[in-house]
């Protein structure tokens, strides 16, 4: 089923799928920009897990990425990929 803008343009959104943790540097301009609340902040550990800062008890973290907390909540508005310098999100069609 088609998408139009207000004007009736047909628009084809554009939905956040995966953030590559390589590249993510945990900036944060994503998820200002994001008034949905898809995204969320975790740490990374030497071995590459995941783990919430908020229970990182330890000091394990090396690293701060995004993550994709809520894919449902995405409207497709791609502004979250206009924002990010390391061009680390990936997005698709539903």
């Amino acid at each position: 089923m088609p998408v139009y803008t207000r004007d009736g343009r047909e628009w084809q959104p554009q939905y956040l799928i995966s953030i590559n943790p390589e590249l993510c540097i945990g900036c944060g301009r994503c998820y200002k920009v994001c008034g949905h609340n898809v995204l969320g902040l975790y740490g990374v550990d030497e071995d590459g897990q995941l783990i919430d800062p908020e229970e990182d008890d330890d000091g394990d973290i090396i690293k701060t990425v995004m993550t994709v907390q809520d894919e449902g909540a995405c409207i497709g508005c791609s502004a979250c990929a206009r924002v990010c310098p390391t061009k680390s999100q990936i997005h698709a069609a539903a």
